[in-house]
């Protein structure tokens, strides 16, 4: 059991390798992932910010979450990309003559899409540092905002996986990333749901965005959490339980 153990852990650090070199390698990954959503948070900072209530005095420290989520929906687009290319070029089936673990392919994806984002992440707060975020919360809510990230880049990851392994062109392998970078611009990402027409508000208060973005502010903030981080966490948590499930079907179907 310990061998085998060993032996997994060995392939994925290898296939994880092999992927991080590939991101290394590819500028545009590194320009879409970390420098749009650093050219959005200028944007709305110092064009739109002073238009914008938000009954903070500090536009940058409302902003900041909702400019993290859609760094790592931007980010995760990338792993749809890759397994797509690996199935197109019969780069899965080329592995599996090999004596490695099998699963170990598609979980080398799925780390280094949380490798890279978390890199995203730290990169765009340094930013934020630099245009005068600042926070008060400890290391604790600093590590719950660490660990609600986490969770939410890996449901996006698994629901990344059913596409890429699923489509038929390298632009339905990405497709699926559009309408979840744009969920941030119905939440209250950028603006207080308040402010919004009832429908859109209906649709923004009960989606998961807001839930993850009200988490992760507060908890920066060193306000006191409410049901929002359940409601969170259920969000994640779901997503990830029915995502992985379908993307195992896919994989075991597909490969």
């Amino acid at each position: 059991m310990e061998t085998a153990k060993n032996h997994f852990f060995s392939d994925m650090g290898v296939m994880v390798g092999r992927s991080m070199r590939h991101i290394s390698r590819s500028l545009d990954t590194i320009i879409t992932v970390t420098i749009m959503p650093i050219a959005f948070m200028l944007l709305f900072v110092y064009v739109f910010g002073g238009a914008i209530e938000t009954g903070t005095d500090n536009y940058v420290n409302y902003l900041l979450p909702g400019i993290l989520l859609i760094a790592i929906a931007s980010g995760v687009s990338y792993t749809a990309y890759r397994l797509f290319t690996d199935v197109q070029r019969g780069i899965f089936e080329r592995f599996h003559t090999m004596p490695i673990s099998r699963s170990t392919l598609l979980w080398g994806h799925v780390v280094t899409s949380l490798v890279s984002n978390a890199i995203s992440v730290v990169v765009i707060i340094l930013v934020s540092l630099i245009m005068g975020f600042r926070s008060s919360a400890g290391v604790l809510p600093w590590l719950a905002v660490a660990g609600i990230l986490t969770l939410f880049t890996l449901a996006l990851t698994w629901v990344a996986a059913i596409a890429g392994l699923s489509a038929k062109t390298v632009d339905g392998a990405s497709a699926f990333s559009y309408p979840i970078i744009f969920l941030p611009f119905i939440s209250s990402a950028f603006v207080p749901t308040a402010s919004m027409p009832t429908v859109v508000r209906v649709f923004a208060e009960n989606q998961p965005v807001t839930a993850i973005v009200e988490t992760i502010r507060a908890l920066l903030s060193g306000q006191p959490l409410n049901n929002e981080i359940w409601i969170a966490l259920a969000w994640c948590v779901g997503i990830i339980v029915i995502a992985y499930f379908f993307a195992m079907r896919v994989y075991d179907r597909r490969v």
